[in-house]
Formats: C-alpha cells, structure tokens, sequence
C-alpha cells in the first residue's frame, strides 16, 4: 500500500458531523462485512469516498444485470488491468453467480485469442467479455463487438453494463496506482488465492 489505511476507530480522523456520517454510509452499504481495505483508502477524501459509496453501491446492487453477466465483466475488466484485489474480491461473486470453475480459468486469460467463442462461456457472456476488452483495452467499440451485445441485451442492460465496466476500470486503475490490498505482486489471477 503506498498510503495507510485510515483508522476509523481513531477519535482524531473524522472530526465533523459530515465526515461521520459519510463513514456511517460507508459502513451501512458494507455491512456485514467490515470496512475494507478500499474504504480505508477512500475515507483520506470523504467526500471522493461518500460519491465512490453511492455510485459503487447503485452498480453493484441497483442495475437489472444478473450476477453472472455483472461479475463476468468486472473479472474482465481486473485481469486486463492486472488489478488482482478486485480480481480476488469478484471471482468467488462469479463463481456464486453461477459462472463454472472452466469459465473463471478462461476469464483469467489475459488475451483470449483463439478461445473467443469456446462454448465454456454462452454466447451472451461472450459478448459481455468483448465489449468488456475492448472498453478497456481501446475505450472505443467496434460496431460488430457492439451488434453482439444488442443480440443479448435491453437498453437499459446495455447502459448498465457500459456503467458497470466503465466504473470497474476506474476502480481497477485506483487499486493498481495505490496498491490497495498490496496485491500488485501477484502475476496471474490464481482463484485459489481469492477464497
């Protein structure tokens, strides 16, 4: 980690009202589950952290898209990047979402090539991690990668997705520079490390 983690145990480090209640927002959408290491990162800025809880917690818990097509394409969206904390947090949510222990193994391929396409994933996965690559990998989409996605998907889907891939890449790029988690070291995206 190149910044410590916020202690929010500590009297000193939110001293407004504001800045205790952006924490208590925090806590809430976390809940059960502590803090995280994020969080602890974020709370430096509460205000960057208050906004990041809100549009974080809209795309991972209030969009139409199924578990599996949401965690397919932020698994995607974690190994291109080599963010591995968000790799490490997403894959047990796929495997949970019902993407198998041979779709996860293709999912963190770095480059796909030849096994675009394979039947381990169904076509509608496939064109969620197309237009995944290619958002992150060139921002901009080709018209057939696009045409494969309005095969599968509403417009409300569509939009959700782009939302849900554009968001984890800014979160993938925050991970990456600060090195949150300290999971940089990783070289692969081993699932075995993530349980």
């Amino acid at each position: 980690m190149r910044l410590p983690y916020i202690d929010p145990a500590d009297p000193n480090a939110f001293t407004t009202p504001e800045d205790k209640a952006i924490v208590a927002r925090v806590r809430a959408r976390r809940a059960p589950r502590p803090l995280q290491p994020l969080d602890l990162t974020l709370l430096h800025s509460p205000a960057v952290a208050d906004g990041w809880n809100s549009f974080l917690g809209a795309i991972r818990t209030k969009t139409s898209l199924p578990d599996d097509v949401r965690e397919v394409a932020i698994c995607r969206v974690a190994v291109v990047n080599q963010a591995w904390y968000e790799w490490a947090h997403h894959a047990p949510l796929a495997k949970a979402g019902g993407v198998s222990d041979e779709g996860l193994a293709l999912l963190e391929l770095p480059d796909l090539g030849e096994k675009n396409g394979s039947d381990v994933l169904s076509q509608k996965l496939w064109a969620v991690v197309e237009y995944t690559d290619a958002m992150t990998r060139d921002v901009a989409v080709k018209d057939g990668v696009f045409e494969k996605l309005r095969q599968h998907f509403s417009e409300q889907e569509i939009v959700e997705l782009t939302a849900t891939v554009a968001a984890y890449n800014c979160v993938s790029r925050f991970l990456v520079a600060l090195d949150v988690g300290e999971k940089n070291a990783w070289r692969s995206p081993d699932v075995s490390n993530s349980k």
